[in-house]
């Protein structure tokens, strides 16, 4: 029997509310951003649990029939096979990391070289100030120095409002913005995150960051990866662009373990050098907020020690591969300090992140979703093809260096 795109739809949302109340079950948070309609929700939060192995069967069903043009068909044939991977797994399928990022996020992942690595911290090493002490030293020394004392974090939103009004600013030259957009700032108190972005619906967002010790100079680098050009901004646009007027309520069906997160993350850790090229991040930053704070000019270089953390997220994704090996967690946190440079605390995130039913497989989505977006963007579109990001619904496949500017329309839903 052919069903109706409203139908596929509607069992789409159910497939991914179903398989996110399992995962939820499992020990992890929520992997499912849902803004779609509240009678789905309500139906599935009002259910018995089905079997997992029924939750396989409706992944299989949704893929014999997808009632769209080619382009929405290879999206969301895309995002189905996510879920179907993850319900497999749920039902005690256990298939090797490589073949899990194949699957669920549509990237080739392997195990990095350390070569990778040594090559960060030689980058990390030109650009902190001389000193004496180890690189791990050195790096710690220059946050502390750019860190908001504590008896001054009641001025941290007040900053992050001033950084969201110029990323939205220099976001909203690439790609228009609505008038009125608000974005408010909580700090949550013993929050282990450094910083997250939820777009709320209508014009409204928060940006969250924990009431740890904050570096300024990560300043712009989180609000523009949680806000502009990032996460909120994505998901606004999205929300006004597919949602609004083409039709596209699967957008509003998110499930992370998929091809598109991947992608979300790389334009967040590509964000600050989107809108802020070169030094200008740090310039800004001295001007509008470090002077201000008392913090002065050490010779070092914002935007190579975040590129080069940037690549450090690859550490994180060889730290899953290990893991699923089944080296212990003195190895990993070992493995994590030596390579990462990450401190005790960051480490027993990590480790506590890798345990966490799913979230091992979506550590992978950071480094190589930064590293594709990273040859991408090198290109003389690189503005049409942010707006592309910012606005279309893309899989990891869409982005090689050869890939045209030009947007293909999909059927509405």
């Amino acid at each position: 029997m052919t069903v109706t795109p409203r139908e596929w739809l509607r069992d789409y949302a159910l497939l991914a509310l179903r398989i996110n109340g399992r995962m939820e079950g499992a020990a992890t948070g929520t992997l499912l951003v849902y803004r779609g309609p509240r009678e789905w929700s309500e139906q599935v939060a009002g259910e018995e649990p089905p079997p997992v192995g029924k939750l396989v069967d409706d992944a299989e069903a949704l893929l014999d029939e997808v009632p769209f043009g080619p382009e929405r068909v290879r999206y969301l044939t895309a995002q189905v096979r996510a879920m179907r991977a993850v319900a497999r797994r749920l039902a005690g399928e256990d298939a090797p990391p490589a073949e899990q990022a194949r699957e669920c996020l549509g990237i080739s992942a392997h195990r990095l070289p350390e070569e990778t690595f040594e090559e960060a911290h030689a980058l990390l090493d030109a650009a902190l100030p001389k000193g004496t002490g180890s690189l791990t030293e050195r790096l710690y020394a220059w946050q502390r120095a750019h860190t908001l004392p504590p008896e001054r974090m009641d001025r941290l939103p007040a900053l992050v409002g001033r950084a969201v009004a110029e990323t939205r600013r220099r976001t909203s030259a690439i790609v228009p913005l609505p008038e009125g957009e608000v974005v408010d700032c909580r700090v949550v108190p013993g929050a282990l995150f450094r910083g997250a972005g939820d777009y709320e619906g209508g014009l409204r967002s928060t940006i969250y960051l924990g009431d740890r010790p904050f570096n300024l100079a990560d300043l712009l680098y989180v609000v523009a990866h949680e806000g502009h050009p990032g996460h909120i901004a994505e998901s606004l646009l999205k929300e006004r662009v597919l949602v609004e007027e083409r039709g596209f309520l699967d957008q509003q069906v998110r499930f992370m373990l998929a091809p598109s997160f991947v992608i979300s993350e790389g334009l967040g850790l590509h964000a600050q050098e989107i809108v802020f090229p070169g030094d200008e991040a740090q310039r800004w930053l001295t001007d509008h907020v470090l002077a201000e704070e008392g913090i002065g000019s050490d010779g070092s270089d914002f935007a190579a020690i975040h590129r080069a953390q940037n690549i450090l997220f690859g550490v994180r994704a060889n730290a899953a591969f290990l893991a699923a090996e089944g080296r212990s967690d003195t190895e990993l946190a070992d493995y994590l300090s030596r390579w990462a440079l990450l401190s005790d605390a960051e480490t027993a995130a990590t480790l506590d992140s890798l345990r966490a039913t799913g979230m091992s497989l979506y550590i992978l989505a950071y480094y190589h979703g930064w590293r594709l977006l990273d040859s991408w963007l090198d290109a003389p579109d690189r503005t049409a093809r942010v707006r592309r990001l910012l606005t279309e619904q893309l899989l990891p496949a869409d982005l090689h260096p050869a890939d045209r500017p030009d947007t293909e329309e999909g059927d509405p839903a």
